[in-house]
């Protein structure tokens, strides 16, 4: 497969977790006043790289990884014994966007390099 095949298949991947993750906090009944508020709360990671890039790529990449509201949503799942809340669905909403936009991951090396490659302008 050619990078630009796979980038194709991960960005195409992220939009259907982006609407499965819409649809499914609107089935269990959020409100989508909440989920605008709330959409753009992982972006407070980007503060991190006013510590430098390494720190910035960490904290930005602990917000911006599916794994970070999964293990959040089977803690509350196990603690309550129920559902857990589907404000969990609202970041991997985002995170799903941000993938579906090309924003990946980031690399310690500086914010433009990413998973899914170099985002924004090319350095002159």
């Amino acid at each position: 497969m050619k990078p630009n095949t796979v980038i194709f298949w991960l960005r195409g991947e992220a939009a259907v977790v982006l609407a499965a993750s819409a649809a499914a906090y609107h089935w269990l009944g959020g409100g989508w006043l909440l989920f605008a508020a709330l959409f753009l709360l992982p972006d407070l990671s980007l503060l991190a790289y006013l510590r430098g890039s390494a720190t910035g790529a960490r904290l930005y990449n602990l917000a911006h990884s599916y794994a970070t509201p999964a293990a959040g949503a089977l803690t509350e799942a196990l603690a309550i014994g129920a559902l857990p809340s589907p404000l969990w669905l609202v970041w991997i909403a985002h995170i799903a966007f941000d993938r579906t936009a090309g924003y990946g991951l980031k690399d310690a090396s500086g914010f433009h390099a990413t998973h899914l490659g170099t985002i924004g302008r090319a350095n002159p």
